[in-house]
């Protein structure tokens, strides 16, 4: 009977081992989803963005997968890609399905503005998924994470600060470049002294043009500037706002030569072709998250785009050394890519959101394995160099900081009418590529 005990016994440690090990050689895909805006409003930042997040899995496949130390081999990325249409409900209800449906292990989701990603960062909560995503400014999104009780523990975002720089500590802590307001204060010290002073601010009433609103007018007081329609908010408006016409004639009335503001890109469209049929031309225009993308700059029509200007966050202009793709991938050949598969001009969403999907490839190779908990650990701890610069988080905040330069919009005489070039950089790794124009030379 003793033996027969003990043979079962063995037998099922056998057969539970043999289980055990079938259930890790199961393991085939790591299966990585993405929700994102490739249509709809926001088209310019999830068709890039999300080609990128896929180009990153494409180039870890070619080295057979991601290694995972627990199964002791590399396993190869199934990523799964869905299109909300720039819908934030219907950005949630995808997630869930990635989840529930396609049992996806992780999510990683392209730069898009944080009205796009709350759904998303609220289930990855709920159901424990670690998730590396682009997000608006800091600001914006720390409003609305801090707002979440607690605040979301499974995504880590990656953006700038409109105004909050790194802490003491960070190995950015002190630099100018990772703020729009260092980096768009140090372009117009370079050229606002050749102005009045006079600056028109508008934004968007949504959360990132809120933000940006706020800080924008105050500051520019402070730096020694006049904001023109702000006391009333006047120059804050609707998503979708088809008359700029009182906006604009204020300006011209009180002589405004630079105007300053985000918003989408259709919206600035309209303002600023209503402004261009007012005959009201300042110096200086700055459009954050509306010049972004060449598809929607191109859309304004005629000469609108020439000289306006915007922070970037990446370019092929960045040094490989210091931000390297994966394997022989580098900052311009993930552009000469782009160009030669989607036949379109660069799309600088590309390698911000490469860099997620680095980012992501990283935590799971320090975690060792597909565990969630360890996974997002992981991510928390991370130190790594990508094709968009070093990624450290902030552990609280759970944010990194982006570097940021100076673009402007200029003509070219190639089929793409339109180029979106570095123009000021603080950063030694980002070389510029053209002079500025100022004033613009209006046609």
């Amino acid at each position: 009977m003793k033996k027969l005990f003990v043979c079962g016994v063995v037998a099922l440690f056998l057969v539970g081992f043999s289980v055990s090990a079938m259930a890790e050689d199961e393991v085939k895909e790591i299966r990585i989803g993405t929700v994102s805006s490739v249509t709809g409003m926001f088209g310019g930042f999830g068709e890039g963005g999300s080609w990128g997040i896929a180009q990153a899995f494409k180039d870890v496949n070619k080295l057979g997968g991601i290694y995972v130390k627990k199964y002791g081999k590399r396993i190869p990325v199934k990523h799964i890609l869905l299109d909300c249409e720039s819908d934030p409900v219907k950005a949630g209800t995808l997630a869930e399905d990635l989840i529930l449906r396609e049992k996806v292990h992780f999510l990683v989701n392209s730069q898009e503005p944080i009205t796009t990603q709350i759904q998303k960062n609220n289930l990855c909560d709920k159901y424990k998924i670690p998730n590396v995503a682009g997000t608006g400014p800091l600001e914006p999104y720390l409003g609305v994470r801090e707002g979440n009780l607690p605040p979301w523990q499974y995504t880590w975002c990656w953006s700038f600060g409109i105004d909050l720089e790194p802490p003491k500590g960070d190995f950015r802590y002190g630099k100018p470049g990772f703020t729009i307001l260092s980096t768009w204060k140090s372009w117009l010290d370079m050229f606002g002294p050749k102005t009045n002073k006079k600056v028109g601010i508008y934004a968007s009433d949504d959360p990132d043009g809120i933000g940006w609103y706020g800080l924008f007018t105050k500051k520019v007081k402070e730096w020694g500037y006049e904001p023109i329609g702000t006391e009333n908010r006047s120059t804050l408006f609707p998503l979708g706002s088809t008359d700029f016409r009182p906006i604009i004639e204020n300006w011209k009335k009180n002589n405004v030569e630079i105007i300053l503001g985000n918003c989408p890109a259709p919206d600035f469209g309209t303002l600023w072709r209503q402004a261009r049929s007012l005959n009201f031309k300042p110096k200086m225009v700055g459009a954050a998250r509306a010049a972004l993308f060449y598809t929607e700059v191109t859309a304004w029509g005629g000469d609108l785009p020439l000289g306006v200007f915007i922070e970037m966050w990446w370019h092929p202009a960045y040094d490989p050394k210091e931000c390297p793709g994966i394997g022989d991938t580098t900052p311009q050949s993930l552009a000469k890519r782009w160009s030669q598969e989607k036949g379109q001009p660069l799309n600088i969403a590309i390698g911000w959101s490469y860099c997620l999907a680095q980012v992501m490839i990283a935590a799971i190779e320090k975690a060792g394995t597909l565990d969630r908990e360890a996974v997002n650990k992981a991510i928390s701890e991370t130190d790594t160099k990508t094709i968009a610069y070093r990624c450290v988080f902030d552990q609280k905040m759970h944010f990194n900081w982006s570097p940021v330069f100076i673009g402007q919009w200029f003509q070219t005489g190639a089929k793409e009418k339109w180029e979106l070039l570095p123009v000021y950089s603080n950063h030694t790794f980002v070389h510029t590529s053209a002079k500025p124009l100022f004033p613009i030379p209006y046609k």
